[in-house]
């Protein structure tokens, strides 16, 4: 594929709240949009929004938007130029990104090559390794099946170790193993697991760090061998590995010690030809980064690390998919303020059980440094078909404490009405004293969770 192929329209292969935020990003750029939808979002706002819509099938995903040969005859009879992914379904899928790329169209993310590298969490943490990028003790081979060759590796590392699936990923497919007595077993239960979830059951083994932060390192990089790293952000409050707090830039953490984990992580894109953005996950310790993941394509909380760059992520993926080349360096990159976002999901604060219905009132904040992306209005029908993510709420601030606070007032003036959702949690957890100060890890909200009776 050659390093410039211009397009004026694009099919937008996802739903929600990111769909329409690419068909507003595509209408800046003068650039046409068509969206896929199933049956159950035929009428909704990003559906309307964009300037054609084709129904590709029923409302589960495995049939609609999980179907990659209805996208993509979509595509070509709509003559999009382009497809964007969005994130969650065939975003991060090589198959999907090559045959969009054979049928003569840009896939707008890394090319299929790069995916399927960075897939392989064996084949990524290699790659790493050989960048210079600081990684999770353990070998980056796959671990073998004979026994007492776990042992061995498990013992060189030390325990407590981490078994993970070399094609795991969103929390699935690992076993934390504490001693030698249960470490075959935790082995031989994960390795049925992989094969069941990810088609293959191979492993890796890792250090498990007991109280590591979850850092990440924001990339964009074109075709022209540019590559630029966009600051950092925390996602450690999570809950069962999901994230539902980001901000930007992670509390705590100097420029001059991060500084050349970032460089050390576009050194990496550039040695893999990377294009596109990415992410670089890791879990930070003791003053010490330790690579876990990279995630190649846009990520939920992308917003955060917009806000205080200054840069639109989504347009800068389209413009490296058009074979721009990237408008700044490295010095031009600085980052003001701080942002949080919070993700709005429609479900139980005490029990998560999701919550289907109909949106009957809707007020969102408003107010300096507030943003909210949604594709819900008053009258929206929230399917049980998909994730509950149903807005983000997006808010910067001059600093951490600034930003706080603003959260805090925002959240208490969002209304929504007709369906159960997360917001009661969320305004507890900005009272909390010790995450007001920054005072946690990943495993902070769910001992939190704990006390107040929820899990």
């Amino acid at each position: 594929m050659p390093s410039t192929q211009r397009f004026d329209k694009v099919l937008i292969a996802n739903r929600g709240e990111i769909a329409l935020r690419v068909v507003r990003a595509c209408r800046e750029m003068g650039l046409k949009t068509v969206v896929v939808c199933s049956e159950a979002d035929r009428h909704s706002t990003y559906a309307r929004s964009a300037d054609q819509s084709i129904c590709i099938g029923p409302s589960a995903a495995s049939k609609s938007y999980l179907n990659q040969n209805a996208i993509l005859l979509a595509a070509r009879l709509s003559g999009a130029g382009a497809v964007h992914p969005g994130y969650g379904f065939l975003s991060e899928n090589a198959r999907f990104s090559a045959a969009v790329e054979d049928a003569g169209m840009r896939f707008i993310g890394p090319d299929a090559d790069a995916i399927a590298t960075m897939g392989d969490k064996i084949a990524a943490k290699s790659a790493m390794v050989a960048a210079g990028v600081p990684c999770v003790p353990g070998p980056d081979t796959e671990l073998p099946v004979e026994p007492n060759l776990i042992r061995a590796i498990a013992s060189e590392i030390g325990y407590p170790v981490i078994v993970k699936a070399a094609g795991g990923g969103g929390g699935r497919g690992m076993r934390v193993v504490l001693d030698e007595a249960d470490l075959v077993e935790a082995v031989s239960l994960t390795r049925e697991e992989a094969r069941k979830a990810f088609g293959t059951p191979a492993l890796y083994m890792e250090k498990f760090l007991q109280h590591p932060r979850h850092i990440e390192i924001q990339v964009l990089c074109d075709t022209h061998g540019n590559a630029v790293w966009l600051g950092h952000r925390d996602c450690s409050m999570q809950r069962r590995h999901q994230k539902v707090v980001e901000e930007a830039p992670a509390p705590g953490i100097s420029e001059a010690l991060i500084g050349p984990v970032g460089e050390a992580c576009v050194q990496a894109c550039q040695q893999i030809g990377y294009r596109g953005v990415g992410t670089f996950e890791f879990l930070y310790e003791d003053g010490a980064f330790y690579f876990i993941e990279m995630n190649t394509r846009l990520q939920v909380e992308h917003p955060v690390t917009e806000e205080t760059s200054g840069v639109d992520i989504v347009q800068q993926q389209l413009r490296v998919a058009q074979g721009e080349a990237l408008s700044m360096s490295q010095p031009d990159v600085v980052c003001k303020g701080h942002a949080i976002e919070c993700r709005i999901n429609a479900e139980d604060p005490a029990t998560f059980m999701p919550s289907a219905g109909i949106i009957t009132a809707l007020e969102l904040p408003q107010g300096e440094g507030i943003r909210v992306d949604t594709h819900v209005e008053a009258g929206y029908k929230v399917s049980p078909y998909y994730d509950s993510l149903i807005a983000k709420l997006i808010v910067h601030g001059r600093d951490r404490a600034d930003a706080m606070q603003r959260t805090r007032l925002a959240l208490a003036s969002f209304k929504l009405g007709g369906i159960t959702t997360n917001l009661p949690l969320l305004r507890e957890l900005f009272e909390d004293p010790a995450f007001a100060q920054g005072e946690t890890d990943i495993h902070y909200l769910e001992k939190w969770l704990k006390t107040r009776g929820t899990a």
